[in-house]
């Protein structure tokens, strides 16, 4: 059940509840396409394991390592093209990006992150998309968390946000570059996820 829209800044707001209906179809497809695409602890360029294991679907997958970060259409893991995107992810990042007046919208990737207590994501910026006129839309299953939604500085103090099951953030416009993170995901247990949150992040990359 939709509770209601939270704004942050112009062009981003919080959609309280927004994915709640598709949550447990949402989580089957995630399974499946971790069957196909595994989890993974990325390295960063300076070396660093990130602590949210992450896959991808769609056109190409977010990847990173010694060399960089980048979109790579092959999963460097299996060899093989990333899982298709589900019609399901589809229709919610769709429906979502059209309530902040952002349509059409046609997201060719979709980040998949699974978070344990402890895991977090520092502040940055989504910068390897060939463009920023498209928003990007964040999907929260499972454990809650606190959204860090900052400035268009690394140093502007960031708004803290709390997601709870079926929230899903936009932010697009004169919002798109802006700095975002997720704190250390506490303790918990989840009905349909335990001690885990998946995030789906949809975008524009290619």
């Amino acid at each position: 059940m939709h509770t209601g829209e939270q704004a942050l800044a112009p062009g981003a707001a919080v959609l309280r509840g927004f994915a709640l209906g598709y949550a447990r179809t949402l989580l089957a497809e995630v399974e499946r396409i971790a069957e196909c695409a595994p989890f993974r602890f990325l390295t960063t360029p300076g070396g660093y394991t990130m602590s949210v294991a992450m896959t991808n679907c769609g056109l190409a997958g977010w990847v990173s390592d010694r060399t960089g970060y980048r979109y790579d259409p092959i999963d460097p893991l299996t060899g093989r093209a990333w899982p298709s995107m589900p019609e399901s992810f589809l229709a919610l990042a769709r429906e979502a990006a059209a309530r902040l007046g952002f349509e059409p919208y046609h997201p060719d990737v979709c980040l998949i992150n699974r978070y344990e207590p402890g895991a977090r994501l520092s502040l940055h910026q989504d910068r390897d998309e060939k463009g920023y006129v498209d928003p990007i839309v964040s999907v929260s299953l499972g454990l809650p968390a606190v959204f860090l939604f900052g400035g268009a500085r690394r140093a502007d103090r960031p708004e803290r946000i709390p997601l709870g099951h079926g929230d899903v953030v936009v932010w697009g416009g004169p919002s798109r570059l802006r700095f975002h993170g997720v704190m250390p995901l506490k303790e918990g247990h989840h009905p349909l996820l335990g001690r885990k949150r998946i995030n789906l992040t949809f975008r524009k990359a290619l």
